[in-house]
């Protein structure tokens, strides 16, 4: 069965009961499911697009009350991220954000994380100044962001980083890094020149410096192939390459 994912993280959301955890998760696309694990906890998927990779999400509400600190412990080890939650109208929330740092970090230590304020369109209410929540988060080595479910407002932004750094700690930003999507331009040129030769490129009805591009790619694209032709040729004299012979015969 075809996987309708790239990659799969785990992330928790944690924070105090009346922060608004399920407002964050409410607007997103898939349904709601019980966690089979816990009554008291629910679980939430959603997929955004990163670096032209699908990265699914599992996003794990707690219920904020002491009984988090079983609840990490069960499920911190094959979490990948987390979402640290206060609402910018309750400056408890974010004073308590110490303590589910410190539980954090000791059943997760070194966990990628991120700092929501949320409710921001409550603003006018504030006791939580942003300028407060960049620098505790910078002095925590968190980034940090202010959301608002009700506008839809940089709720997938923060996903994003968080799933960002958590690619980037298990060592798998290189593998989408050197996938992106490619872009039109290079679509195109792909489609053309894949459908005629370098000297039929004069006769089609395009601007000059279009004509110049596609050339230019199809030359490129021809000693690319020439390149990869000659290494294929190379491997019957090379198959199993030693250390001291790695320079003098590259396989592709």
């Amino acid at each position: 069965m075809t996987k309708d994912y790239d990659y799969l993280l785990k992330v928790l959301l944690v924070g105090d009961s009346d922060v608004g955890k399920h407002e964050i998760l409410s607007n997103l696309e898939d349904p709601t499911t019980e966690s089979p694990f816990c009554s008291n906890n629910a679980y939430k998927t959603t997929t955004i697009l990163l670096e032209g990779k699908r990265v699914k999400l599992q996003l794990w509400d707690t219920s904020g009350q002491g009984r988090f600190c079983t609840i990490i412990r069960s499920y911190s080890r094959g979490a990948q991220g987390i979402i640290l939650v206060y609402d910018i109208t309750n400056k408890w929330s974010f004073d308590g954000i110490d303590r589910w740092l410190k539980e954090v970090e000791e059943h997760a230590p070194g966990i990628p994380k991120v700092l929501v304020g949320n409710r921001l369109h409550l603003a006018f209410k504030r006791q939580v100044a942003a300028k407060q929540a960049e620098s505790y988060a910078s002095r925590n080595n968190m980034s940090c962001f202010e959301i608002s479910p009700l506008c839809d407002f940089n709720i997938r932004e923060s996903f994003c980083e968080l799933a960002r750094m958590a690619l980037h700690r298990n060592g798998m930003e290189h593998i989408w890094r050197s996938n992106k999507v490619l872009s039109l331009q290079e679509l195109c040129c792909r489609t053309i020149v894949r459908r005629t030769s370098v000297y039929a490129i004069d006769s089609l009805p395009l601007p000059t410096s279009v004509k110049s591009t596609l050339k230019s790619y199809a030359l490129t694209t021809s000693q690319c192939f020439n390149s990869l032709t000659q290494n294929s040729k190379s491997r019957n004299r090379c198959k199993t390459p030693t250390s001291s012979s790695r320079n003098s015969c590259t396989i592709a």
